[in-house]
């Protein structure tokens, strides 16, 4: 585990400093680092100050994923096909309107479209692997068959995810890192397939009964650290390796807005960094918006946030509000209205 943690503090804006450095070959960049350790205050250095290997990982610009280019922000469209997910649970659980929905968000500018055929919210039930390869596989072929956008499978199941991809499945997404089926590298290493890896602290039916850290934001640092390296020992190049910090599995609303505040962190395990936050809980908690489809607004506002740090691929329900929102902010920070 790191001793001493090293925070890009990014900026957008187009008064730049002649000492600052792009962020990933991205469209952010940085001139100062925050230093965060488990024993001492945080403190702000210059480059200078920053281990020549931190460097290295914060500059690299960041290679293609599943066909998406990291130098811009991508916008991944969720599709659920299940009937109890906490937002959209039952509404495209037929394979027709799955479809529908799914090409209605290429239409609407999605880069990537990730397929889940098992709800993770909090108190979800378990869904075997067969039902699950039922409720996916037969969906990513057809969606496949109809467009060369990538597809993600949102699964923790290697099973799943070996007829996913068969079925035409660009990238795993697992929300348990390889911690719940660790024959999942081997499969995605095998297919030479991108995977994500998130964060979650205890199994959905039970991960926001009391959630405990020590220190979030670094406890999670080191979890995905030492994840990155069971998918390299399995043979998946760090490249080729996704991060997402697992906004609302097992945390508070505290937790999930400290890991916000500074997610600019996980850039420094040099790979792209994915958030998924599109209306969860704790933006209802913030706004009393107790039903799911109306954090629309909230959740447009968290995307910003994470693509002003730098963020490359933002999972969302509300593709078109997104893009019109990311559009707009990309025009007035850089001062130039053909992005």
């Amino acid at each position: 585990m790191s001793t001493l943690y090293y925070r890009p503090r990014v900026q957008t804006d187009v008064h730049r400093p002649a000492q600052a450095v792009t962020l990933a070959g991205g469209w952010t960049w940085f001139s100062q680092v925050e230093v965060l350790s488990r024993t001492a205050a945080p403190r702000i250095v210059d480059l200078d100050d920053v281990p020549e290997s931190v460097m290295t990982r914060l500059r690299a610009p960041r290679g293609r994923v599943a066909g998406l280019s990291l130098a811009r922000p991508n916008l991944m469209g969720i599709l659920n096909v299940t009937p109890d997910s906490f937002s959209d649970g039952g509404v495209f659980a037929s394979p027709q309107d799955a479809i529908e929905h799914a090409l209605g968000m290429v239409h609407q500018g999605a880069d990537i479209l990730d397929i889940g055929g098992e709800s993770t919210r909090p108190g979800a039930a378990y869904v075997l692997p067969a039902e699950e390869i039922a409720r996916t596989a037969p969906v990513i072929a057809a969606i496949r068959g109809a467009t060369p956008v990538p597809i993600s499978i949102d699964t923790r199941k290697a099973q799943v995810a070996q007829q996913a991809l068969a079925a035409g499945a660009n990238l795993i997404n697992d929300v348990y890192a390889f911690t719940h089926d660790a024959d999942l590298a081997r499969v995605a290493a095998q297919a030479d397939a991108p995977v994500c890896l998130m964060h979650a602290q205890g199994d959905p039916e039970v991960m926001q009964n009391d959630p405990h850290y020590d220190n979030v934001l670094l406890d999670v640092y080191d979890f995905l650290e030492q994840r990155i390296a069971v998918a390299e020992a399995a043979g998946i190049a760090r490249a080729r390796i996704l991060v997402d910090p697992g906004i609302g599995f097992g945390k508070t609303v505290a937790h999930n807005l400290t890991l916000l505040n500074r997610i600019s962190l996980f850039h420094s395990l040099g790979c792209g960094v994915l958030l998924g936050a599109s209306r969860k809980r704790f933006i209802g908690t913030l706004c009393n918006v107790p039903e799911a489809t109306d954090r629309v607004i909230g959740s447009v506002a968290v995307a910003l946030a994470a693509v002003a740090q730098g963020v490359q691929i933002l999972r969302v329900h509300d593709v078109v509000q997104t893009k019109q929102a990311l559009a707009v902010w990309q025009a007035v920070t850089s001062g130039d209205d053909t992005q």
